[in-house]
């Protein structure tokens, strides 16, 4: 058997990599970035963040600069020499042209900084506070190098920062903070929309997480001083079982099994947004707040299906004029555009999608009772499962670690992964809508809104996935939805989104499956959608 470093797992023999910093000395020291559109923001919206410790305000200490020599467009983030005042300067010719400052900095303190801009408003935050904001709608079309620790407007010695900075964030076409929020404790990532994550690398000052080539200048260099930032552990293999350690600091690795702990990313895709979209959202479902940009669908579609295992998120058919057989698959943890996965047995939409750990079923669509199937590992196209027990459009699946669900009209089938073979009756829910929405975790599935003309519901039922029987009141939605964008869970929480109440919404609400009530609002998706897909790593037993 295998033996194992117990600090080697948890990370503590050495610094962790993402939690260190960029050592400025004040007297020629910055990192220069070439020319990039990623850092042109035009007239929409951005976030600048990083953890900044200034060891001195002898000089006017420049965090970033996006301004040409003798340019006025771009932006300057920095403080003032003697008072430290920080103070943002958008498309700026003088200091009258300030959009937003703060005077609460001081020397030899961490502080989180972050400007954001969402629809022409930027706002200036420390330590998640909204400190100032300012109305700044004007076209950013800078196209020159940018900088970190050095100011090229006007530029001159005494524009050079002195101290640390540590995991410096962009993010183009999105304000991720538009009220005060609680700072991140964990070392920051590439999520949706991320141009630039740098300064925090102990062996490379130059280290970027998006590729860019970043060059140091003067003595600037990589330090283990940091904000005190540590890993997100919180997604992971758990051990369970006996574990054995030593005086040496081994264990055994434990005689039971491993469990995945705190997952929980959900994606939606495609749709109408109101006209057909290829974009894919996520979220993190164990938090609140809104959705990100995930990537591309290989082209615009609607009326589609998603389903995933703990690993790869998978899109299957739909409606782009004519419909498709095309199932595409991403890797949940990363984002990214589609990756081909192979096709369904034939063209259609208004499909539903299911899946466990290993398979993924893709049930009826164009008034079929067909049921396909892939294995989630292995990269092909889908195969005959077999058939549902009535015909029908716009129904929806969700699935346990041993059966999928399905449910059409006032129909509720079932199939059993392990097998192949036709779906079979489990009961009925109380009343008969289409275009509904449905997930689950590994115990009990919910199935939400509808429509049955003249009316829109906004009625949640659930099921014991284990237990044959009519569907059951959960709650209701905060609304009337059909057609939605799709539902994911994790092992916790059930979440809807998007839909058509009178109009196209593109509202995110979430409940707690193992405990019946209404539902609850969790934040919105990046634009109106409908009638698209989603799926999670952690459904149906996955978390």
């Amino acid at each position: 058997m295998g033996i194992l470093r117990t600090d080697k797992i948890s990370g503590l023999e050495t610094p962790t990599p993402v939690t260190n910093s960029v050592l400025f000395d004040g007297t020629g020291d910055y990192l220069s970035i070439a020319s990039s559109s990623d850092f042109t923001f035009g007239t929409g919206d951005f976030t600048v963040e990083l953890y900044v410790n200034a060891t001195n305000f002898t000089n006017r200490g420049t965090f970033y600069d996006s301004r040409a020599v003798g340019g006025t467009t771009g932006i300057t983030i920095g403080h003032e020499a003697s008072t430290g005042e920080l103070r943002v300067y958008m498309n700026a010719t003088s200091g009258s042209d300030i959009t937003a400052q703060s005077t609460d900095f001081t020397t030899d303190t961490w502080y989180h900084v972050a400007v954001t801009r969402s629809s022409g408003t930027v706002r200036l935050f420390i330590d998640g506070i909204l400190k100032d904001s300012g109305t700044r709608t004007s076209d950013m079309n800078n196209t020159n190098a940018v900088n970190i620790g050095y100011k090229t407007y006007d530029s001159s010695g005494y524009d050079y920062f002195s101290g640390y900075v540590s995991n410096f964030r962009i993010l183009k076409g999105t304000a991720l903070y538009t009220s005060d929020f609680t700072v991140p404790v964990h070392a920051l990532e590439v999520i949706g929309d991320t141009v630039l994550l740098c300064c925090n690398n102990p062996d490379s000052a130059g280290a970027d997480g998006t590729g860019k080539t970043i060059t140091a200048n003067g003595n600037a260099a990589a330090s283990t001083v940091s904000p005190g930032l540590t890993r997100d552990f919180t997604s992971g293999t758990e051990f369970k079982g006996v574990t054995v350690f030593d005086t040496q600091g081994y264990f055994v690795p434990p005689s039971g099994t491993t469990e995945q702990r705190g997952r929980g990313r959900g994606l939606f895709g495609g749709g109408l947004a109101p006209g057909r979209t290829n974009s894919i959202d996520y979220i993190q479902i164990q938090t609140q707040g809104n959705a990100q940009d995930f990537g591309d669908l290989a082209s615009t579609r609607e009326k589609l299906a998603g389903a995933a295992g703990a690993i790869k998120g998978l899109f299957a058919g739909g409606d782009i004029s004519p419909t498709t057989n095309a199932i595409e698959f991403v890797t949940i943890s990363t984002t990214g555009n589609v990756t081909d996965f192979g096709d369904l047995t034939d063209s259609r939409d208004d499909i539903a999608g299911a899946a466990n750990h290993t398979r993924a079923a893709f049930f009826g669509g164009d008034n079929t009772n067909i049921i396909d199937f892939v294995t989630i590992a292995s990269l092909g196209n889908a195969q005959d499962f077999g058939d549902l027990t009535v015909t029908g459009n716009s129904g929806c699946g969700c699935g346990s670690p041993t059966r999928g669900i399905i449910f059409i009209g006032s129909t509720v089938q079932y199939i059993t992964w392990a097998t192949t073979g036709n779906a079979t009756d489990f009961g009925d829910t109380a009343i008969t809508n289409t275009s509904r929405m449905a997930t689950s975790d590994s115990t009990r599935g919910i199935i939400a809104g509808g429509y049955s003309s003249p009316a829109i519901s906004n009625v949640i039922e659930y099921v014991t996935i284990a237990t044959l029987g009519n569907a059951q009141d959960f709650g209701d939605m905060v609304d009337g939805i059909y057609e939605p964008c799709g539902a994911s869970s994790n092992s916790i929480r059930g979440v809807l989104a998007g839909g058509e109440t009178s109009v196209t919404v593109n509202t995110i609400t979430y409940v707690t499956i193992q405990s019946t009530g209404n539902a609850k609002d969790f934040g919105d998706l990046t634009k109106l959608r409908k009638i698209g897909a989603a799926c999670s790593d952690s459904h149906g037993g996955l978390s």
